[in-house]
């Protein structure tokens, strides 16, 4: 992956006293900006224009989204159209923090046409608390399409083997098992973003996934991208996500984001 200097600016100071108030005061309200999901993936898009990585693979992608397969080693598995572009993945499913809700199982939207309907899509028509989940920043990465549909919304965990489904690409899926296992690379920032939705939405995390994530949390720290993804996101959503340090030693020492 490519490296990119970090240096303390008087911006990154603003930004990190702005995130001390709002964990402070504001972080309990959560996602403040009010965007659509929509509005929320053209924003990410922007603030990604120097840091073009897919998420689970390392892979670069262009301005419109387009993967460079060869810059990972990335071969599809299957859904080679899928895998030509990035999309922007829920760490957490849209699923998992919407299936409960009422707008999700039942009809309570309809078409200008008068057709009722139910799922995702009411429940972002009608469901404030989802809207903002649905479209908070911190919970959204850059994935290879491909990848981005065959995680679906399965679980993340362990998987025995290195299947290498997807050519050099360290992610494997069990379909039969619904289980996701991600590089170790991005499994601390899974954990955290896990946390974060839990505080900030209150989702609950099952004990088994909670041992987990507490893990992977450990065994993979937060790193300067991660920080400076923080900054950024605080700076046009109106929250932070206090489970990454903004003070660790990697900042402090302006090391190169990864």
């Amino acid at each position: 992956m490519r490296n990119m200097d970090v240096t303390f600016s008087i911006r990154t100071f603003i930004l990190m006293m702005l995130i001390a108030l709002l964990s402070s005061s504001a972080h309990a309200a959560g996602n403040e900006s009010g965007n659509s999901f929509g509005k929320a993936k053209k924003e990410l898009a922007k603030m990604y224009q120097d840091h073009r990585l897919t998420f689970y693979a390392g892979c670069e992608y262009g301005k419109k989204g387009h993967v460079n397969g060869k810059s990972c080693g990335y071969k599809a598995r299957k859904n080679e159209k899928r895998g030509r572009k990035i999309e922007w993945e829920h760490v957490v499913p849209a699923w998992a923090f919407g299936h409960a809700l009422q707008c999700w199982q039942n009809k309570v939207c309809s078409t200008s046409k008068g057709k009722p309907y139910k799922g995702r899509k009411c429940c972002g028509k009608v469901n404030a608390t989802f809207q903002a989940m649905e479209s908070d920043m911190f919970n959204l990465v850059p994935a290879i399409g491909e990848l981005n549909g065959d995680r679906s919304n399965f679980r993340y965990g362990m998987i025995a083997g290195e299947s290498r489904a997807y050519g050099k690409v360290d992610f494997e899926v069990d379909f039969k098992q619904r289980v996701a296992e991600p590089a170790e690379a991005v499994r601390g920032d899974i954990a955290r973003i896990y946390f974060y939705m839990e505080k900030t939405y209150g989702m609950k995390i099952g004990k088994k996934d909670r041992r987990l994530f507490e893990i992977w949390n450990r065994q993979d720290p937060v790193d300067a991208w991660e920080i400076e993804r923080n900054l950024r996101i605080a700076a046009i959503q109106g929250n932070s996500n206090p489970f990454v340090d903004s003070t660790s030693a990697s900042a402090r020492s302006g090391a190169a984001i990864q």
